[in-house]
């Protein structure tokens, strides 16, 4: 006898942002496109879909970021299409997948170093507010030569600029934190910028004003636009990357001690973090036509959800799905920074994340050397952490307390 399915979820409630998995597996199988009235958005919940909707960059365009980041940074990479994208992709790979990414990596290693000195001796520590939350940043201000003293400007501005990219019920407060962003984040840039036009260094800024292909060069709003999404794209995400992957490890005491005996494994242990938990649970694209998926016609102009962390748990696609194991067979690991990837967190295809071997990179530093630093990390008082976030998610704080290494 049939039963009736579940009711709809609310992906704007208070229940669903407290556990979204629970939801994520009722969206699979009852609501694969799940059309939320309030936002008028069309969620995607299964693996197969939401690659489609990846891959296929004509039936499904970046629109959607002219109202999503346009207004508080302009425009920005992962809004073109085209030829224009294809220039402006080729320009920028250079800084984050070649030479320049091999002379950096001596100076994240050092960063994470200098930051683990400050708590390494405590015994207990949050490691989201004193190194996750700041580390990212850190290289990416290493990386444009930008003062040390500035990186509170720099959390806010991107934390602003995440704040209004996932604004779906339109909250004043929010609207008006990005359009303070919009005044104050140029007014600090652009003269950076001219001057390093005029009087070019090694930093990724001058790169960058000097960089060219086809006769083209980057113009200086072109180039705040990118650093602006390079604080965005490089700054919350892989923070909360590193932090979900310690989380999880601590959780699975086994699959931590793997990876201690081999450091080599971290990076096993980020990629199956970024399929279990991505990072980035939601992605936008826009309907350039009426189209269907899973049987549900989404109309043309329409502004489509996808959803990482629905689809990267699909049982369709990946065995034991909501099972957390960095040994698992299903997701290649040689491909998992490329375009190719298993997993879906860094999106696919042509518009896949150009800064994911950095974030990679930058996971792997991190995880070794705290992990290093602290032989016995465990969570404090036996207080696991809370997840916050629609679509960017991860824990609220890592409380961790271990025995100081004594050197």
């Amino acid at each position: 006898m049939p039963t009736n399915p579940p009711e709809k979820p609310d992906v704007l409630s208070a229940e669903f942002a407290q556990d979204p998995h629970k939801y994520y597996k009722i969206m699979r199988d009852h609501y694969p496109v799940l059309h939320d009235e309030a936002s008028g958005y069309y969620f995607v919940a299964r693996y197969n879909d939401v690659a489609r909707i990846y891959k296929d960059s004509v039936a499904f365009s970046n629109e959607n970021y002219a109202f999503q980041m346009e207004p508080v940074i302009g425009k920005t990479l992962i809004q073109m299409s085209g030829r224009e994208h294809a220039v402006n992709r080729h320009l920028v790979t250079p800084a984050l997948r070649g030479n320049y990414l091999q002379e950096l990596l001596p100076q994240v290693d050092e960063l994470a170093r200098e930051m683990i000195d400050e708590f390494r001796h405590s015994g207990r520590t949050d490691l989201i507010e004193n190194f996750t939350k700041w580390f990212p940043i850190n290289v990416i201000v290493k990386m444009l030569d930008l003062p040390h003293e500035d990186l509170p400007k720099f959390h806010d501005w991107y934390s602003s600029l995440m704040a209004f990219l996932a604004n779906l019920t339109n909250d004043p407060e929010v609207h008006a934190w990005g359009m303070r962003t919009q005044r104050d984040y140029p007014a600090y840039i652009l003269p950076i910028i001219a001057e390093r036009r005029k009087n070019p260094g090694t930093d990724l800024i001058s790169r960058l004003t000097q960089a060219e292909i086809e006769g083209e060069q980057f113009s200086d709003e072109q180039i705040k636009a990118l650093i602006g999404l390079l604080l965005i794209a490089g700054g919350e995400t892989t923070d909360k990357a590193i932090a979900s992957t310690l989380k999880y490890l601590i959780q699975h005491p086994e699959q931590l001690a793997a990876v201690r005996a081999n450091p080599a494994l971290a990076t096993q242990a980020l990629v199956e973090t970024l399929r279990y938990h991505p990072p980035v649970q939601i992605i936008l694209r826009t309907a350039t036509e009426d189209i269907d998926v899973s049987g549900t016609v989404i109309p043309k102009g329409s502004v489509v959800a996808c959803v990482n962390g629905a689809a990267n748990r699909d049982e369709r696609r990946f065995n034991d799905p909501d099972k957390f194991d960095i040994f698992r067979e299903d997701v290649n690991m040689n491909q998992a920074f490329v375009g190719s990837a298993d997993h879906i967190a860094f999106a696919l295809g042509r518009h896949f994340c150009v800064g994911s071997l950095l974030a990679k990179r930058e996971a792997e530093t991190a995880i070794n050397q705290l992990l290093q630093a602290m032989p016995d990390i465990r969570f404090a008082d036996g207080k696991e952490p809370v997840d916050a976030g629609m679509f960017t998610r991860g824990p609220e704080r890592l409380d961790v307390e271990f025995t100081p290494v004594t050197q």
